[in-house]
């Protein structure tokens, strides 16, 4: 059914230090919260799934940018999920860039997004190819997800 957040963090990242959830829509239509986490490493990260229609995303994703940037402080920050809006068809990404220094959009057409603040980001963000998330099953491929899962490498700690 979708919504799920999860940030899974290796050891070399200094693990997970803290943790927080934020409620961006209670029950009514559907429950879309966002997961924070910060790394051993000063990175925090953030995963959510926003509401399926835009005029009900666009305030969650508003809201998400505002909290996650708080709470990372002067900490780097990436901003991380399927949006649901489109930066084509809106102005969002750039009241979140304006407001809250979150940046990277993947493509004007995508939903899924990987914003960051304050660390190096090498190349853009990028949707992998179906091919890359297919796994082959008795001779079948099965494709793990509806959504290609989103990439950027960053440097980070600073060199």
């Amino acid at each position: 059914e979708g919504g799920s957040n999860l940030i899974l963090a290796r050891p070399s990242t200094g693990g997970i230090t803290e943790r927080r959830e934020l409620v961006l829509q209670p029950r009514h239509p559907e429950r879309r919260m966002m997961a924070f986490a910060r790394l051993g490493n000063g990175l925090c990260v953030t995963s959510l799934h926003a509401s399926t229609s835009p005029p009900r995303a666009e305030p969650e994703l508003l809201l998400a940018a505002e909290r996650a940037v708080e709470w990372a402080g002067a900490d780097p920050v990436v901003l991380g999920g399927d949006f649901n809006v489109r930066p084509g068809r809106s102005c969002v990404y750039d009241e979140i860039e304006r407001r809250f220094g979150l940046t990277g959009a993947t493509a004007p057409d995508s939903i899924d997004h990987l914003l960051v603040r304050g660390a190096e980001v090498k190349g853009f963000a990028r949707a992998w190819p179906p091919e890359a998330r297919e796994l082959a099953e008795n001779g079948l491929a099965l494709r793990l997800s509806d959504h290609a899962p989103v990439e950027l490498e960053l440097v980070w700690p600073p060199a």
